[in-house]
């Protein structure tokens, strides 16, 4: 029987950080893989791309160092889906933002505080997991809705995002790319906007580890039983273009458009600097916050194959 335990592969060119790493993360009972340098993490991912759930890596190593395994990563067809923790030193303000250029959005500063490691990796492999989980319903989504040009969506809960997420991203030339991306502006709808939790508490729920829950339990709320969040599918000859409206009240979104190193180390944050940089052509805000307007340039070939 195969073993679905989450895997971590950790590289680390210094064996006491690996030695300290690894006992923590076999606490949680996770699968870990150890490489002592960026060539031996290289050939390994290379060799077994699927493998991993997240990789630990260390920013500064002889040889190849951290940055250059990410980029590597960050062009293959496989790998490019799995998270990269960056671990490091380096604190400063331009080199956690050259590393968040280069695809790494989440963040551990050495010496290590254990919660922080944890809550992090776990962050990183739920992400993960959810981003598999959506990318098997949007393989599978019926080619009939391929013919859509324009659609209008309403939907309150959990289950619904996960679904019409999946829906949507077969829609688009790269729904592996999309379907992250489109899932969490919905998140961000409906939980920010809808339900009203804030960043504060989601960074305490997660640590909780009852964020599902409590989304769950506010959206059946007296309070919040008449609100939904609204799509909107439009494609045209040159664009496909995702309107997403909430009821909320709005927030200030501009920081988050970038991934900036004040959240960098937070267990979330990063939804909308990955629909921004990663699954959408732009990304602009509206009104008062609570709409947001997403475009994909579909004019690439192979539309809604992969």
């Amino acid at each position: 029987m195969n073993d679905q335990r989450p895997s971590v592969l950790v590289v680390d060119d210094e064996i006491i950080n690996s030695k300290m790493i690894v006992h923590m993360l076999q606490q949680q009972d996770y699968r870990i893989a150890v490489a002592v340098n960026g060539e031996e993490a290289w050939d390994l991912l290379q060799a077994t791309p699927d493998a991993f759930d997240a990789v630990l890596l260390d920013r500064m190593m002889p040889g190849i160092d951290g940055l250059e395994v990410l980029e590597r990563m960050k062009k293959h067809d496989v790998l490019k889906g799995v998270p990269v923790i960056i671990q490091t030193a380096m604190t400063e303000e331009a080199e956690i933002l050259k590393g968040i250029q280069a695809g790494a959005f989440y963040y551990l500063t050495k010496p290590y505080r254990k919660e922080r490691l944890l809550t992090v990796v776990k962050a990183a492999i739920d992400d993960r997991t959810q981003y598999k989980i959506l990318r098997e319903e949007a393989h599978h989504t019926a080619h009939a809705f391929s013919l859509l040009v324009r659609a209008d969506f309403s939907l309150k809960s959990l289950a619904e995002v996960d679904n019409l997420a999946a829906l949507l991203a077969k829609l688009c030339p790269e729904p592996d790319k999309v379907v992250l991306g489109l899932w969490e502006l919905l998140i961000n709808a409906l939980e920010h906007g809808n339900l009203g939790i804030t960043y504060e508490e989601k960074s305490e729920l997660i640590r909780r580890n009852i964020w599902r829950e409590e989304v769950n339990r506010r959206t059946h709320l007296e309070e919040n039983r008449d609100k939904s969040v609204l799509v909107r599918f439009e494609k045209t000859g040159e664009d496909i273009v995702f309107t997403i409206e909430d009821m909320g009240p709005g927030f200030d979104w501009e920081p988050y458009m970038e991934l900036n190193s004040d959240r960098v180390f937070d267990s979330h944050g990063r939804g909308i600097a990955i629909a921004g940089n990663y699954s959408f052509d732009r990304l602009e805000y509206l009104d008062r916050g609570n709409r947001v307007r997403a475009v994909i340039n579909n004019h690439r070939p192979g539309e809604g194959d992969s």
